[in-house]
């Protein structure tokens, strides 16, 4: 799974894990965390998601991470939002008041970039990625992310052979054995959603589930 592969996705608007709303399980357990209002939110793999929106409307600085122009560019224009465009390193950074969506590989980002975010929403990145991926991802977000970070972590399970992800499957098992080295984990809620997903009905799945982790780094 390479560049293309997403790039391909967003162009042909196969955006299938993209939700028309914002994710009922973020409205649910995020303001548990307690974080104060200005606090900066890592949201990798982004996409144009509309928690970003929600998370500014709850007074976060957000910084969302997205591979794809024709997604970041996307937000922009759903959210009316006027913004400006600029360099970062190895990003294109797009700034509106309260957000920025960087441009650009998220293996490029390093500890100085967010050297200042308090929290981490993962709702699509770790379940976007191969088994191989999945290992570098979580290896770098542990590497760059400072200490006392914290979180939420969506993921999915459901009998990997019975879909080809993504999204891909990643048991719980995984999910505590790839954080362990890192991050304390609280597993906050198992959700049966295969009845609220019709789509994944039709690609064959008899059960999914949606299990959110509360993340803190020590």
């Amino acid at each position: 799974m390479d560049h293309e592969f997403w790039h391909a996705r967003w162009s042909s608007n196969e955006i299938g894990f993209h939700l028309p709303q914002v994710n009922p399980h973020l409205l649910e357990f995020w303001p548990a965390l307690g974080l104060p209002a200005g606090s900066r939110v890592l949201v990798p793999l982004c996409g144009k998601t509309l928690d970003m929106a929600w998370l500014m409307a709850q007074g976060h600085r957000v910084l969302g991470v997205e591979l794809s122009r024709t997604a970041v560019e996307a937000f922009f224009a759903e959210q009316r939002l006027e913004y400006t465009v600029a360099e970062q390193g190895a990003f294109r950074r797009y700034r509106a008041a309260g957000l920025e969506i960087w441009n650009g590989d998220f293996f490029a980002l390093t500890a100085a970039d967010v050297g200042d975010c308090q929290a981490l929403y993962d709702r699509a990145a770790l379940i976007a990625l191969p088994p191989e991926m999945r290992e570098r991802y979580v290896t770098h977000l542990t590497a760059i992310l400072p200490a006392a970070c914290c979180g939420l972590l969506i993921a999915l399970e459901y009998p990997q052979e019975q879909m080809a992800g993504p999204p891909f499957c990643v048991a719980e098992a995984e999910v505590r054995a790839r954080l362990a080295a890192g991050w304390q984990l609280e597993l906050l809620k198992r959700f049966d959603a295969l009845q609220h997903n019709e789509r994944f009905r039709e690609r064959g799945l008899q059960e999914l589930h949606e299990v959110i982790y509360r993340l803190q780094r020590p």
